[in-house]
């Protein structure tokens, strides 16, 4: 299941990390590294799983390979947060409630 690969990309904060700099738009691995204490190769690793979740994608120009996110496997989250989006309504409401009757 495609979940579960992508729930367990983003479960190490390296990761999310560099997840959320291709947020902000597709970079090579070089720019991705900075401001990171981690080795070149380490974070080639990172992108390899990132890619097997579908989570970003790769274009080769020239000698250089640029990140960024896939949004189609943005559309599996955001698919699978869908079946829960009315539960949560439901549940803040009855904390709520019992937040008030704590106070009382």
């Amino acid at each position: 299941m495609i979940e579960t690969e992508i729930f367990k990309a983003l479960a190490d904060p390296t990761r999310r990390s560099i997840f959320e700099k291709l947020a902000a738009g597709r970079q090579n691995a070089s720019a991705l590294r900075q401001g990171m204490a981690i080795s070149q190769p380490a974070v080639s690793q990172h992108l390899s799983v990132l890619r097997a979740a579908k989570l970003v994608r790769q274009e080769r120009r020239g000698r250089v390979v640029f990140y960024e996110v896939d949004p189609q496997g943005l559309s599996v989250i955001a698919g699978w947060l869908d079946r829960y989006r009315a539960y949560w309504p439901a549940r803040m409401d009855a904390l709520t409630e019992l937040l008030k009757d704590m106070e009382r």
